[in-house]
């Protein structure tokens, strides 16, 4: 089960540090190492809402057993860069953040997995409001300059029960004098999976509270529907991109998903779907497994193939020999 405490957590599988990131926040983030000799390839992970890093410490040590390294950080306003009181900076408070902010921060995020693994392709990974955080990147940033492919699960791009408008339309309209106002966000925690003891310990967990600022929340909605409306038109058709959605998904809608899939113009593009899969694929105990095992075949598929040397020749040479 995922570990969930206000003090830094440790583990053989991975390696924890505080990074000074953009506008001097101090970011609380986890490197998960593959082997030297196995190792292919650097995922960065986005964690979505009112969640953190803490919650896949069972899933990313999957992936550097199969070679691919992953950097990870709770982002900005939430997790321990939000909450530890002993390292977090004086100015970070939970739900504080916007989209452009998260948008430097993936790019910050980029920068230094790819200065710590020199040479290795680069993948861009993210659940739910992260995961929509890793298209909106790819459409505003230089992605294609950066980026093997894109994994995104359960992108929040529309609720599956929207908020009205009217209701989002005043938040919008305070966000604006009073971005960092913090509102209620309740969760259906029953929503997040169908295990019911991870669900409970969700109900429970110190690192994530529930409630946002308007700005943040405002932002997350709005760029979401950017993304059908607008910005599917700028994805780059070259930018690699996989999609993994649960059907049964309460909270995140897998249509939005489809229907963003299907706009793109991209030269290689995939969706997955989970028969009833709940919103946290990576807690589902009937797709877990496979859906671990479709991001890292996916990555796995991607990686740039290298020159083959060439033989040597076995052939017996034709030259006489040289007589002293």
């Amino acid at each position: 089960m995922p570990l969930h405490a206000l003090h830094d957590m440790s583990s053989n599988s991975y390696t924890e540090a505080w990074l000074d990131g953009p506008q001097s926040t101090k970011f609380y983030t986890r490197t998960y190492h593959a082997s030297p000799s196995e190792s292919k390839a650097v995922l960065v992970f986005v964690h979505g809402f009112a969640e953190h890093i803490g919650r896949y410490t069972e899933a990313h040590p999957e992936y550097a057993s199969h070679g691919i390294n992953v950097f990870t950080f709770d982002q900005r306003g939430f997790g321990n860069t939000a909450l530890d009181t002993k390292n977090k900076s004086k100015s970070s408070s939970y739900g504080k953040t916007s989209a452009e902010d998260q948008l430097e921060d993936i790019q910050w995020a980029l920068n230094h997995a790819k200065e710590t693994f020199p040479g290795l392709p680069l993948f861009l990974g993210g659940h739910s409001m992260g995961g929509a955080e890793t298209l909106s990147f790819s459409v505003h940033r230089d992605a294609v300059s950066i980026l093997a492919g894109v994994v995104s699960c359960s992108p929040l791009i529309k609720q599956t029960k929207p908020a009205s408008k009217i209701a989002r339309g005043l938040g919008g309209l305070v966000a604006a004098p009073l971005p960092y106002m913090t509102i209620p966000t309740p969760i259906p925690f029953n929503d997040l999976s169908h295990d019911a003891e991870y669900n409970r310990m969700c109900s429970t967990d110190p690192l994530a509270k529930l409630q946002g600022t308007l700005r943040g929340v405002s932002d997350m909605f709005n760029w979401g529907d950017l993304l059908l409306s607008v910005n599917y038109k700028k994805w780059p058709k070259s930018l690699p991109v996989l999609f993994l959605h649960g059907t049964g998904d309460q909270v995140t809608s897998h249509n939005a998903t489809k229907e963003f899939h299907d706009k793109i113009v991209a030269d290689d593009k995939k969706l997955i779907f989970y028969d009833d899969g709940f919103h946290e694929l990576i807690h589902e105990p009937n797709h877990r497994q496979k859906m671990l095992d479709d991001a890292i075949a996916w990555i796995h598929a991607h990686l740039p193939v290298k020159p083959v040397a060439p033989a040597a020749s076995t052939e017996e040479s034709t030259e006489p020999e040289a007589k002293l």
